[in-house]
């Protein structure tokens, strides 16, 4: 492990280049350039606000204020944005840089970390401009704001440990990345992030309560909407599970980085 780290801070250029090119390469032929990059967010943020808080009057149990539910949904929907970017580019990201694998030699695990910085660097962007709106709306729920960063760590790991480990088994088994492009609309559905949890008959939310990204999302909520510490125990399930499909994303790796590259 430590070997592995030491060849990532060698090739931290190599890994900030690539950010960089990517980033820059999305906007390289566009009039606005960079500037989309804080418009679509804005867009969105602005959609829902509009549309559920003042067209549609939506509102959630308890909460009567007035853009809870647009808070709410912005909540989940950016959670669950940075962990399907996560999770469906890191299975991708071997089968779309074979050509890269073969002819240069660098740490493979490369691959993964700049799929992580790039998804976290759109992420901040978009939450920052969210963070704005809660600010000039009154709805910045002050210190427990700082309770995100941990509750970001677990997605981020959960998310990793998971694009790692489909990302190998993508390389072997192409059915891989087709079969979890169906279960993750499925998986988006069965998390409670357009609707609460409570409107759930008690079987089937007994039933979505196995559902790691739950926790997950539920504490971005909680935090956001309610201004509320997260129920830490209810983020347990989801950081053990992170920390295996880490070790289990890291054996597979190791396992089968060299017959990868044959594979591709």
């Amino acid at each position: 492990m430590q070997n592995m780290l030491k060849s990532l801070w060698s090739y931290r250029g190599f890994i900030v280049g690539s950010v960089r090119r990517e980033f820059q390469s999305k906007y390289r032929n566009s009039l606005l350039g960079a500037a989309w990059t804080v418009i679509n967010p804005l867009a969105m943020i602005i959609v829902y606000t509009v549309i559920f808080s003042k067209v549609m009057h939506s509102r959630l149990a308890g909460n009567d204020t007035t853009f809870a539910y647009s808070i709410y949904l912005c909540a989940g929907v950016l959670t669950w944005g940075l962990f399907a970017e996560i999770v469906s580019r890191a299975q991708n990201t071997f089968l779309e840089h074979a050509n890269l694998l073969k002819k240069l030699s660098f740490p493979r695990l490369c691959l993964p970390v700049i799929v992580v910085a790039n998804a976290l660097l759109n992420f901040i962007i978009v939450f920052g401009l969210f963070s704005f709106f809660l600010l000039i709306s009154g709805n910045f729920p002050g210190l427990v704001y700082l309770a995100l960063l941990p509750v970001l760590i677990i997605l981020v790991a959960f998310s990793i440990g998971l694009g790692i480990s489909l990302g190998v088994l993508n390389v072997f088994f192409r059915d891989v990345g087709q079969f979890f492009g169906i279960v993750i609309q499925f998986w988006f559905w069965l998390t409670p992030i357009v609707y609460p949890i409570t409107i759930l008959p008690e079987p089937v939310r007994s039933l979505v309560s196995y559902n790691p990204m739950m926790g997950i999302i539920g504490a971005f909520q909680d935090i956001l909407v309610s201004g509320h510490w997260p129920a830490w125990q209810s983020l347990l399930p989801a950081t053990v599970l992170a920390i295996a499909l880490c070790i289990l994303g890291m054996h597979l790796f190791r396992k089968h980085a060299g017959e990868m590259v044959d594979e591709l």
